[in-house]
């Protein structure tokens, strides 16, 4: 198991390689796993969920923490369970309350306000610069800037899983990315929007993304002689 397995997962794919076709291998199982939680903090957090992802996540299964540590598991319970009782047009209501305002809403997810007290500040121009490296650029027509934090939940998901032209990253790119542009202010504000006015679907989303990046840290922390 590596440092960074937080889930139990099953047999991986076996791969395919045709003579003098070169196909990229599925990713390791504690990979996919990784992907597809950054995938799904990216989803949520960007915009609300509707009635079929709150259906798929009522039915999803658990995750199997390993070791000691269960507080992915324990929050990903609690977000299963609101899911199977809320309803999409509250939450969606409930989003709108607390991130959408003609004015200055109540919850602002973005890194430059996190890191320098100010919107699309230099932290923002910086993070535009790792991320041209890379070969990401800003969607045309999103309105959220790359510093959104569920911007950056896809980003990561980006360098895990690779998309859209842009090859899997080496774990060690994937550290510095993460201690870089969002272990630093992650946690103030996800600590935010659980405790925001309002917060109710919201706050178990944000108690979720908090306990997978706080597993990112950890394991990132724990990382010896990663490829760079």
């Amino acid at each position: 198991m590596t440092a960074h397995e937080v889930v139990r997962p099953g047999a991986p794919v076996a791969a395919a390689v045709a003579a003098a076709v070169t196909v990229a291998l599925p990713l390791p199982p504690e990979d996919q796993a990784r992907s597809d939680l950054y995938a799904l903090a990216a989803r949520l957090l960007l915009a609300p969920p509707d009635a079929a992802l709150l259906a798929g996540l009522a039915a999803a299964d658990p995750i199997l923490a390993e070791g000691g540590d269960h507080q992915l598991a324990d929050a990903w319970e609690k977000l299963v369970l609101a899911s199977s009782v809320m309803d999409a047009d509250a939450v969606a209501e409930e989003f709108d309350a607390l991130f959408v305002s003609s004015g200055t809403p109540a919850l602002n997810p973005y890194g430059s306000l996190y890191l320098s007290g100010f919107m699309n500040d230099t932290p923002l121009a910086e993070l535009r610069t790792d991320l041209a490296a890379f070969g990401i650029g800003r969607v045309r027509g999103v309105a959220e800037s790359e510093d959104h934090l569920g911007a950056l939940c896809e980003t990561m998901r980006v360098l895990i899983a690779g998309g859209g032209g842009i090859p899997r990253q080496p774990l060690g790119r994937q550290k510095r990315f993460f201690d870089s542009r969002i272990a630093p202010w992650y946690a103030r504000c996800l600590k935010d929007m659980q405790n925001a006015e309002g917060a109710n679907f919201y706050r178990l989303v944000a108690a979720f993304v908090a306990a997978l990046l706080a597993i990112e840290a950890e394991a990132f922390a724990v990382e010896e002689g990663v490829d760079v």
